[in-house]
């Protein structure tokens, strides 16, 4: 039985180095949360057994849980950068599928056709509104950047020259004649429990029955967060704790293998007591 005991003792020291592993190679990509592993013990019991002689089975990963903890901010000074100031996250819809991610990465780019997206090609989802930039929906919709301006001020509209984003994520583009005008404002969501998201990779994450569906809301309003144009949000693994988690695990794999080895000489021993 400590043979068994020992090896689960072994393949949750595993699990937490792989865990580790993970965080600490992605200590600086953009929008990253670090992981943490939880582990519960296993006992023996029945109504039959004496409490007071109840043996352990060894213990077991109940759950790798994700720190939604706010990572340091970076100004970058481009325009196109976003960081979020709260709990909110990012929309984006894959324009294949139209399915719905939502991340921390806010390093988003201008297309040809004027549409804003990340760097895999999801569009940003943001609120339409009129011209004063107040929005006019609730539903958010991809960003559709008008390349010539709406309103020209001559005989030929002006040709988009600049695309920026405020404090209240109003989306605001800026024409060769001079002229601007509000193309949209970014959608944030927030989840009942964060913690509860499906990580699917490139720091993006969907929906579950644990997190609940997303509610939509604006920047800088409630628990949605400010939004911080020309800065990204780094990522919130902290590599001196990881360093320290690290050789926590590794003692820990080292000491249950220890274990099995002692097993093992008991077991010899008593295999070679009875052939004597």
């Amino acid at each position: 039985m400590s043979f068994f005991v020992s090896l689960s003792g072994m393949r949750n020291a595993e699990t937490d180095l792989r865990v580790i592993a993970h965080n600490i190679a992605n200590a600086e990509t953009v929008g990253f949360k670090k992981s943490n592993t939880q582990f519960s013990d296993l006992v023996a019991k029945g109504a039959s057994v004496d409490p007071r002689r109840t043996p352990g089975l060894g213990a077991t990963v109940v759950a790798i849980t994700q720190d939604f903890a706010l990572g340091p901010l970076e100004q970058t000074g481009r325009t196109l950068d976003l960081a979020i100031d709260g709990d909110g996250f990012f929309a984006l819809a894959n324009p294949v599928s139209g399915d719905i991610a939502f991340s921390r990465n806010g390093n988003f780019r201008l297309t040809a056709s004027g549409a804003i997206e990340d760097a895999w090609g999801n569009r940003l989802q943001a609120y339409p509104v009129d011209s004063a930039g107040n929005p006019t929906s609730t539903t958010p919709a991809d960003v559709s950047v008008p390349l010539l301006s709406p309103v020209p001020v001559g005989p030929t509209p002006g040709t988009l020259s600049n695309v920026s984003i405020d404090a209240r994520g109003t989306i605001i583009a800026a024409y060769s004649d001079g002229t601007t005008a509000p193309v949209g404002q970014v959608a944030l969501a927030i989840f009942g429990a964060p913690a509860g998201l499906r990580a699917i990779g490139q720091t993006k994450w969907q929906a579950s029955g644990e997190s609940g569906p997303p509610t939509f809301g604006n920047p800088g309003v409630g628990n949605f967060g400010g939004m911080i144009s020309g800065a990204l949000e780094r990522s919130n693994v902290e590599l001196a704790e990881e360093l320290v988690a690290l050789l926590t695990a590794q003692r820990n794999f080292q000491a249950n293998a220890r274990a099995i080895d002692t097993a093992t000489v008991i077991t010899q021993t008593a295999i070679n007591l009875r052939q004597q």
